[in-house]
């Protein structure tokens, strides 16, 4: 449906030992035309920055081989553990250091709708988890109507020879519910202050896409949430009639990955466009992403039909990074750890589609490069999540029916 981007490996591989392995570096320069002639960018390397290598060297060790189906994200444990979604069968695996998975951990937790994008989604440690091991879970979730909508649950985690989850309860979901197996977001992202962010979509279709704007409706925003579930009271929209309270940002398409950059407390979102136009946002109180009205891609088909009223309007932002033709978002991350010192202050994107992972390296909010990576052994392997681990290590899930978890270390 979306062009692809045809990797042709170098000759050269990264030797490699037992458990790690081999890589090679696809193309830098991206060799496909964008989709849409005329929209340029709104400002220099808001797209297809030039290239700055890192010149590190590296390698790729498998935490988990196999026996993982279509994860959809992963969450690091206290003793070297990991916390892993699987996305269609609507359940929890905890893996080992060794990368030994547990049982399923399914009891009591809510149903999901795991039809096309749908089924249990990100999952995010409480900030007190050392103390009060809660965890907090997005899933698309089935109503009896035949319509599903994303929502967030919570629990506590208990870990030991049959893992479970206990007192389990969802917090909030979104409104109004739609008949669409698409676009349910979502990244659950804890702010300093203890809040809860929960990235959206626009349910990929129409009915939904015409909402992204409309504050009152819950499709196509960023809210932003009490652990309980309640409002915060400083949130941008509270206590107008013509608004959902829990609103952060609006105008998005379907956000799925986010992060909490250390230096500012801001929320980064990276998020799908449609034929062309994956954006990289700051996600800022109370403010306008555009989608529908402006975007920096087109409807799919041959026809590249344009969507909205161009790529730039007065009153909605503009994103700090785009590519056309699109990535395909996995998951965003920021490197702030002292393991790879070249790639420290560097913002990572993983692609499900041409299967890449980019680092920008950055200055402030200006990205100023773009490095690709192929971390994989495996032909066309997409990244659904990453992520550093404490260790400083870079992770990566894979996607699909028998994916894996990568941990890249200097070589």
């Amino acid at each position: 449906m979306r062009a692809r981007l045809a990797l042709a490996l170098t000759a050269a591989a990264i030797a490699v030992g037992v458990g790690v392995v081999a890589i090679a570096q696809p193309p830098v320069n991206e060799p496909r035309t964008p989709n849409k002639a005329g929209y340029g960018p709104a400002f220099a390397n808001q797209t297809r920055a030039p290239e700055i290598k890192s010149n590190v060297a590296y390698e790729v060790k498998e935490i988990v081989a196999s026996g993982l189906a279509s994860p959809w994200a992963v969450e690091f444990l206290p003793g070297g553990k990991f916390l892993i979604t699987e996305r269609q069968l609507g359940q929890f695996r905890i893996a080992d250091a060794a990368g030994t998975l547990s049982a399923p951990i399914k009891d009591g937790v809510p149903a999901v709708h795991g039809v096309g994008q749908g089924g249990l989604l990100d999952v995010a440690l409480d900030p007190d988890f050392a103390s009060n091991q809660m965890i907090y879970w997005s899933y698309a979730e089935p109503k009896s109507d035949g319509t599903n909508n994303t929502a967030v649950a919570k629990g506590k985690l208990v870990d030991g020879a049959a893992p479970k989850i206990e007192n389990i309860q969802v917090i909030w979901r979104q409104t109004p519910s739609l008949q669409s197996n698409q676009h349910f977001g979502s990244r659950i992202v804890f702010a300093k202050d203890g809040t809860l962010f929960v990235t959206l979509g626009d349910r990929g279709a129409l009915p939904g896409r015409m909402q992204a704007q409309n504050l009152k409706s819950a499709i196509g925003k960023i809210v932003r949430i009490n652990k309980d579930g309640s409002i915060p009271k400083d949130n941008p929209f509270v206590g107008r009639d013509d608004a959902l309270p829990e609103i952060w940002s609006y105008g998005h398409r379907n956000s799925q990955g986010a992060f909490l950059h250390p230096a500012t407390g801001e929320l980064w979102e990276l998020e799908h466009g449609p034929q062309g136009g994956d954006e990289i946002n700051i996600a800022r109180k109370g403010k306008d992403y555009g989608w529908p009205t402006i975007t920096y891609g087109v409807e799919y088909g041959g026809a590249h039909t344009r969507i909205g009223e161009g790529s730039a309007k007065a009153g909605m932002e503009q994103p700090v990074y785009y590519w056309d033709p699109v990535i395909a978002p996995g998951a965003l991350t920021y490197y702030n750890a002292d393991l790879f010192p070249a790639w420290k202050g560097s913002v990572f994107a993983s692609g499900l589609n041409p299967s890449f992972v980019a680092r920008l390296t950055m200055d402030g909010e200006t990205v100023k490069g773009e490095e690709r990576f192929n971390f994989s052994d495996r032909a066309r392997e997409r990244y659904r999540d990453i992520g550093v681990g404490p260790d400083g290590a870079l992770y990566l899930l894979t996607d699909g029916p028998n994916a894996r978890l990568l941990k890249v270390v200097p070589k």
